[in-house]
């Protein structure tokens, strides 16, 4: 895996993460985005554009951001039945989150994230 959507991506869905990725291997959930592990190319564009440093290395993930590379990773298999979709389309994009998205705490609306 290389790059990770973490907790501030919740509620907050910029996308702008999604139109730089050049392979598309960011795809929405209900309440977030999350990169598909395989199709991920570790270009570093997504993590340059959010305007929330919602996208972490795999390598600089804390402690508490760690659940995260397991969230994106199950939301692919467990959650959606995915796999490796080989690029967002409209096909894949759901209202449905990995059930630690899901349950997590509503956060307040942003009128302006950038």
């Amino acid at each position: 895996m290389a790059y990770i959507i973490t907790e501030p991506c919740i509620d907050v869905k910029d996308g702008d993460c999604t139109l730089a990725c050049p392979v598309d291997c960011i795809y929405e959930g209900g309440r977030m985005f999350y990169i598909q592990p395989d199709e991920c190319i570790n270009c570093g564009l997504c993590l340059s554009i959010c305007p929330v440093d919602a996208i972490v290395y795999d390598m600089e993930l804390t402690d508490e951001m760690r659940p995260f590379e397991k969230i994106n990773r199950e939301f692919f298999e467990e959650v959606t039945g995915w796999g490796m979709p080989g690029g967002w389309d409209a096909a894949h994009t759901t209202s449905t989150d990995h059930p630690r998205v899901a349950a997590h705490p509503r956060q307040p609306a942003t009128a302006d994230v950038g």
